[in-house]
């Protein structure tokens, strides 16, 4: 059994080491917490933003007018809520991962729409200049951005070239003194035609092909943002088109080195992705509020909605199913914060079950209140509109899925001389990003798959998680064994192995979570929140064991022959006799 291995020989993943049938706990046990002074200055940005929203922000004048307010920008910025992680040399606030994440989650649960800008802004606009940038280009760019003077924008996605990021086609030529002359087009941008965008070309260096990240502002000549787009929801996010004609970027906005341009874009992406989870916590809570306040003032047949069993299931799957959602959303910022090398499959696993869980939680929540919900002006049928994209921005939830299942993968692949040819790496390459230990060392130490820290009123589930575990690995090398190479294309089998480990990751996070809260407050004291972790536990476990009996068990070649026959119709065939 092994575990990917980082600097000083720890492992530089746990969702990987799950893969490979290992849980490293100490990894994720104590739960993490924020230390005292964020804690404050979380609680004071908050108490700021809520002051100032619930005065200046009126999410019908967003819609009417297509955008948030200049005002509002500028207002956030005044109280620092758009350099929520800037450095306050730089006129941030500072925080931690985690610290962001909860300032986000409030917008998450504010608005969408506001969410979205502030998301795109800090997550990943002005996330790459923080994260890669020369003290000049900080020094340069971060006071402006941080104070909401300017917004930042993140250019990659284009005509071509969404999911398969690698392909862009915008190309940036560099010349004799360092600058580069950037050619191309962009869509889908938010906050596109705002101030500073961090774009990313094809680009020749040292005889090579890669990738550049430029930093290209607003008035560069041939620069422009000519047309927006009209979206079904988030209709207050400015999302463009963006050309560039000859656009000459001096070496001086360069971000990082020529050639390592893709990397920053996925090291951004995994960055962001984290946000964007835990501004879906935000927007359930408060969908869960309206929902128990449709309910519990609604009568029918003569007694509260909130009565019947069905109306039940629906609020009690959701408060469930978030406890462990929230779990997995703050361990993995936890990670990032304890300086984990790698946490590119955890922040894949984050998005892609918060927004899942979000689309299907709002549509239970549209049933729930019923034909007044379908009314063009209620808040739910908003909510409907602005978060369907949200399993499709930041990397598509199927992407992600064949990201997750084909690094967990690899891990596996390269412990056994007769896989490591199978090479994992290159569809890897265009869905998200070759995390380092990928290409490095592997630890062969024996470990076996167990909580050791795990509270002892919850070893039932600590030990149905190390099961789930030795099953995951045991499936992934023979599924690598069974169909070699040909893994690659098998995404039935990857879909599952991701949901697999991705729920046996929030059972992780949850039981976690649970153990801190036990010793903290004493089994007793702790009675609800451990009744809804048991819920979540017990449903995730049932979850992994379905996923992976499906791998055994399936009807994917009757569904692909039945495909097969819909395309060669060119729709429904069979026929009424």
């Amino acid at each position: 059994m092994t575990t990917p291995e980082g600097a000083g020989g720890q492992p530089s993943s746990f969702a990987k080491s799950l893969f490979a049938g290992a849980l490293p706990d100490e990894m994720v046990f104590p739960y993490p917490r924020l230390g005292r002074e964020e804690s404050r200055t979380v609680r004071e940005l908050l108490a700021s933003a809520h002051e100032f929203l619930d005065e200046h922000y009126d999410p019908q004048v967003v819609e009417r007018e297509r955008w948030v307010g200049d005002e509002i920008i500028r207002g956030l910025g005044e109280r620092g809520l758009l350099g929520l992680y800037v450095s306050p040399e730089y006129g941030g606030a500072g925080l931690s991962q985690t610290g962001y994440c909860r300032v986000m989650e409030e917008f998450g649960g504010y608005d969408a729409t506001l969410s979205v800008v502030m998301g795109v802004h800090q997550s990943i606009g002005m996330k790459p200049i923080h994260m890669f940038g020369t003290a000049e280009q900080r020094e340069r760019f971060l006071p402006d951005l941080a104070a909401g003077r300017k917004l930042a924008a993140f250019g990659l996605t284009e005509p071509s070239a969404g999911s398969d990021a690698y392909n862009v086609q915008t190309y940036a030529e560099q010349q004799a003194d360092g600058s580069f002359v950037l050619n191309g087009e962009k869509r889908w941008i938010g906050n596109g035609s705002k101030d500073v965008v961090v774009v990313f070309a094809r680009c020749d260096t040292g005889g090579r092909k890669g990738h550049v990240a430029l930093i290209v502002e607003r008035g560069m000549d041939g620069f422009e943002a000519p047309h927006r787009f009209d979206t079904l929801g988030l209709v207050g996010n400015d999302l463009r088109k963006l050309t560039f004609n000859h656009v000459k970027v001096p070496k001086e906005n360069v971000l990082g080195e020529p050639g390592d341009g893709f990397r920053i874009a996925m090291a951004t992406l995994n960055n962001g992705r984290m946000s964007l989870g835990t501004g879906v916590v935000g927007g359930t809570k408060a969908l869960i509020r309206q929902a128990i306040d449709y309910t519990s003032n609604r009568e029918q047949f003569g007694m509260p909605l909130s009565d019947f069993e069905l109306v039940q299931d629906k609020i009690g799957w959701m408060v469930s199913y978030l406890y462990g959602l929230e779990s997995l959303a703050y361990l993995t910022t936890g990670l990032v914060d304890a300086g984990v090398e790698d946490y590119s499959v955890e922040s894949a696993m984050s998005k892609v079950a918060s927004t899942e869980f979000m689309w299907y939680a709002v549509n239970r929540v549209f049933q729930l209140m019923g034909g007044s919900a379908y009314m063009a002006d209620s808040p739910i049928a908003k909510t409907l509109r602005d978060t369907r994209i949200f399993p499709i921005f930041e990397g598509a939830n199927d992407v992600l899925r064949a990201f997750i299942a084909l690094s967990g993968m690899k891990v596996i692949a390269d412990e056994f001389e007769d896989l490591r040819k199978i090479e994992l790496s290159d569809p890897i390459r265009t869905i998200g990003t070759i995390a380092d230990f990928v290409r490095g060392r592997v630890s062969r130490t024996l470990r076996p798959a167990q909580l050791e820290s795990a509270h002892p009123e919850l070893r039932g589930h600590s030990e149905a998680v190390a099961e789930q575990t030795k099953r995951l690995r045991g499936t992934v090398e023979k599924l690598l064994r069974s169909h070699g190479k040909d893994i690659k294309l098998r995404q039935r089998h990857q879909k599952r192995l991701a949901d697999a480990s991705t729920d046996i990751f929030a059972q992780v996070a949850t039981i976690s979570r649970t153990t801190d809260l036990l010793a903290d407050q004493g089994v007793e004291a702790s009675g609800q929140e451990r009744f809804i972790a048991d819920s979540f536990c017990n449903r995730a476990a049932r979850r992994v064991h379905g996923q992976l009996n499906l791998i055994e068990d399936n009807d994917d070649e009757q569904i692909h022959s039945i495909a097969r026959a819909a395309y060669n119709h060119g729709g429904y065939g069979p026929k009424l006799r």
